[in-house]
């Protein structure tokens, strides 16, 4: 992507002026959009990004630059820039970079841009014609393809050039179910680190009826009262309640300020001892797995919480120096325009010893989220608020009526202390998290889990 030399030349500017550790990162990015409604094309999008980051470090802190081009000129007169920021007396100093391959766990069968849109459009509207034909009460069905090809190059003051390449592809399928002037909204959007092979593991049609049959159930659904009760929470995009609750008071971007509800509680019992929760950037295709951080740190699967117990947190180079750790291969960036940070990967709940239907039995009267929605979560106090978009009353051990309107309602630290059933069948699901470096990829997921107490909101 650059040469060598250049690279170097950069490095050696940005160090220029005292600092003690220089970073370029380069980027290329080319991106697909194909969104159809009713069956029929409404827009098709491409885009490219292209440009440099470059970082450099004295101690804890930390100056960075951006350019949006790949010429040379550019890319030097942003070093200096970024040098100029830095106080401190003048220095020379010889880099050597050493290339590494660190190998790709994410095979690709079919690069994407390779294929032309007909296939594509093909199997949206497919998709599409079988969500509406699933009921009379469907009132639109859009469809979308998203990929990505990402290619990175980083290299470093301490020697390290490494490339990537980061090819994604998503299907997304919204049903929107209306009756009386009344709407309510079914969707599905599985995603991986592949390429046309993602068509293999999915059915358009089943896409398609998955969409509409929560839209119409939702539609039938009457309204939850709110209190205080058990719930379950499914597998799969359940796993969100970690991410955000916990999850995201386990980077050390919160964790090194001392701004994480489980700062300074390493080895200590933070979760229910039904609870171990894992951070795997390793995990062959998924949506939120790399080869390499964007700081060059090869993937690494990571035991956060082990049977209740927090072993480690997510950390990446400038918060390591912050914490005295060692980069756990968790800085992430959306693009050469944001500094990375630490960010999760793909983030979820261990399987445990408990059968799915002892998890509903056991409830008396409570909530079934099957299907959680977006929320919010504040990472210093861990308080956060969870729409639930498809859930059921338990009555009696067992899954009864649909309800709409429930949200769940908490304190990270207090709902992984009260997860005291644990299920056995892990699944993951796919979604964009946005924070300090911007929007990235990552995969939630857990068993199905029980929530011996927790606020449910509602009328």
């Amino acid at each position: 992507m650059l040469s060598q030399e250049l690279v170097k030349e950069a490095l050696r500017r940005a160090l220029s002026t005292g600092a003690d550790y220089a970073e370029v990162f380069a980027e290329h990015t080319r991106s697909k959009n194909i969104n159809i409604i009713s069956a029929k094309v409404d827009k098709i999008g491409d885009s490219v990004i292209s440009g440099v980051g470059i970082r450099i470090f004295k101690g804890t802190r930390c100056v960075s630059g951006s350019v949006s081009s790949l010429a040379p000129e550019a890319i030097l007169n942003c070093a200096d820039r970024v040098a100029d920021a830095m106080d401190g007396s003048a220095q020379i100093l010889d880099i050597v970079l050493r290339e590494r391959l660190f190998g790709d766990i994410h095979p690709v069968k079919i690069v994407p841009a390779s294929v032309e849109n007909a296939g594509k459009i093909d199997y949206l509207r497919e998709a599409c014609i079988a969500a509406r034909d699933y009921s009379d009460e469907i009132a639109q069905v859009s469809g979308s393809w998203l990929e990505v090809d990402h290619k990175i190059m980083i290299a470093t003051s301490e020697g390290l050039l490494a490339q990537d390449r980061q090819i994604r592809t998503r299907i997304s399928v919204t049903s929107i179910a209306s009756k009386d002037g009344e709407n309510q909204t079914g969707s599905t959007s599985p995603g991986a680190r592949k390429g046309m092979e993602l068509f293999d593991d999915h059915d358009p049609r089943e896409l398609g009826r998955k969409a509409s049959a929560q839209a119409v159930t939702m539609l039938h659904a009457g309204y939850i009262n709110a209190g205080v009760m058990p719930v379950a929470i499914e597998n799969g995009f359940g796993g969100v309640i970690f991410h955000e609750a916990c999850g995201h008071s386990l980077e050390a971007s919160c964790v090194a300020l001392g701004q994480s509800q489980f700062a300074g509680k390493l080895g200590t019992t933070i979760a229910n001892p039904k609870v171990t929760a894992i951070d795997d950037g390793t995990i062959p295709n998924g949506w939120g797995s790399i080869n390499i951080d964007d700081e060059g740190t090869p993937a690494q699967r990571k035991v956060l919480i082990e049977k209740g117990v927090l072993k480690t947190y997510m950390i990446d180079k400038l918060n390591g120096r912050r914490m005295g750790m060692e980069s756990t291969g968790s800085s992430r960036r959306q693009s050469y325009q944001y500094d990375p940070t630490s960010r999760m990967t793909n983030t979820y709940i261990a399987a445990g010893e408990d059968r799915d239907e002892d998890i509903i039995s056991s409830i008396e009267y409570g909530l079934y989220a099957k299907q959680m929605g977006g929320g919010s979560v504040n990472p210093v106090t861990g308080q956060f608020n969870f729409a639930v978009n498809e859930g059921y009353i338990i009555r009696n051990g067992r899954i009864c009526e649909p309800v709409r309107g429930a949200s769940l309602i908490g304190k990270g630290s207090e709902v992984i202390q009260n997860i005291d059933m644990v299920g056995m069948n892990v699944e993951r699901a796919q979604g964009m998290c946005g924070a300090s470096s911007g929007s990235i990829p990552t995969d939630v997921g857990q068993p199905l889990i029980r929530v011996s107490s927790i606020t449910v909101g509602g009328r």
